[in-house]
């Protein structure tokens, strides 16, 4: 048995990142992935996405993610390669709560992701029916694609099969898309995706397969936390309600008797909390960081997110209606793409912004959909982590022309 201080389960963007920053920390760390490297981001999901959000034609974007993929995870095998680090290529499994195989360290990590939640629909064994892995993985383009569900990857496959010439259906029980979003945002973002030409039916609940008529049936009915093969058993830990593992602030497990173990960590999508590739690498610090006696000043609580359909759309911060149920006092302040002389110039003139801030002027949201909505938030997102009221943001010069005098417009209105 080998001791090491710090064993990884899970080689995902939560797994590599907390490797790489333990190890340039001196800390001996071993990892342990019976998958490709990278995890589901890079090999079956954000990544492999983008190339399809990013090319123009279904035979462009295989050959292009055939292309991008192995490289980047040719990265992850390097920054795997540190002196410090051991990566063993089968999946880690708990012996007791110090081993992991033939290792044991004094601190664990779990960091091994999420996989596709399924939904008990009569005729879901069909063989129509793809999950997102399935779909990027066609190797020919459908005629018509109905999509069960309106969130995130939903929208995004809407979007894109939609532009590569499919017929594309969206099915969804929720009255709006997107729930994670403006619904204002939201709703304008779907109008538009209407008109381009795809099909939406909300508040609509499939019940058999068998009633869809589609050549491809893409569940996209969200993600859940993959545990299984753990051995979580071996070590007094159990689950919560959606599957995920309990943590508290700092990553730490919480046990069966809701004790914390405090050398056992969970990061990423395995603890449900924030289900996103930056939100992973995040915790990862953090829970290093803690693990090394440490303090940072990372703020979990601005946590930007981007939609990749066309146009893209972005969030940070609560919404509008969840301020309204809160009893928030807050303010709202719009601007418009169609008003901004790059966007004119691009030809891309739809979009709004909506800048929220409380009754101190303090910044505490932005929901927009448009060209480069992401980058936009991201902006707003900074500026959270530093407190930045409305006042501060108009006194901030922003290059002319660009689409993110939109927010500078948006802190005027």
């Amino acid at each position: 048995m080998s001791e090491v201080d710090l064993i990884i389960i899970g080689a995902g963007p939560g797994g590599y990142r907390a490797a790489e920053y333990a190890a340039k920390q001196g800390l001996k760390v071993v990892v342990f992935e019976g998958d490709h490297v990278g995890g589901t981001c890079l090999n079956v999901g954000c990544i492999p996405t983008k190339t399809f959000v990013h090319s123009a034609s279904f035979a462009e974007a295989r050959e292009r993610m055939a292309a991008v993929v192995p490289q980047l995870r040719a990265g992850v095998e390097g920054i795997l390669s540190h002196p410090n680090i051991t990566l063993v290529r089968e999946k880690g499994v708990f012996t007791d709560a110090h081993t992991v195989g033939d290792f044991t360290a004094k601190n664990i990590i779990i960091a091994t992701g999420s996989e596709t939640k399924w939904l008990p629909i009569k005729g879901v064994d069909d063989p129509r029916v793809v999950d997102s892995t399935g779909l990027l993985n066609l190797e020919s383009l459908p005629k018509r694609l109905t999509i069960i569900g309106a969130g995130v990857i939903g929208m995004e496959f809407a979007s894109v099969f939609h532009r590569f010439g499919s017929e594309v259906t969206v099915i969804e029980y929720l009255k709006e898309c997107l729930p994670a979003l403006d619904s204002d945002i939201a709703k304008r973002l779907r109008k538009l995706l209407e008109k381009q030409g795809i099909t939406f039916k909300m508040k609509t609940a499939v019940e058999n397969i068998a009633d869809i008529d589609a050549d491809v049936i893409l569940m996209a009915t969200g993600r859940k936390p993959r545990t299984e093969g753990l051995n979580l058993e071996a070590i007094g830990v159990g689950l919560a309600p959606n599957g995920a593992i309990q943590v508290n602030e700092a990553f730490e497990i919480i046990s069966h008797s809701s004790s914390l173990t405090s050398h056992l960590y969970a990061i990423g999508d395995v603890n449900g909390r924030q289900m996103l590739a930056h939100a992973a690498e995040m915790q990862a610090i953090h829970a290093v960081n803690h693990i090394l006696g440490r303090a940072d000043a990372i703020r979990f609580d601005v946590m930007p997110a981007a939609i990749f359909t066309t146009p893209e759309a972005a969030c940070v911060g609560p919404t509008e209606d969840q301020l309204k149920a809160g009893g928030v006092d807050y303010q709202c302040r719009k601007a418009f793409w169609r008003a901004n002389g790059k966007a004119m110039a691009m030809g891309e003139t739809e979009g709004m912004l909506k800048l929220l801030s409380n009754q101190e002027d303090r910044i505490i949201g932005c929901h927009a959909y448009g060209a480069h909505a992401a980058d936009i938030v991201q902006e707003v997102s900074v500026l959270m982590c530093r407190d930045t009221t409305v006042t501060q943001l108009r006194d901030m010069v922003h290059i002319h022309p660009t689409l993110g005098e939109i927010l500078l417009t948006a802190a005027n209105a």
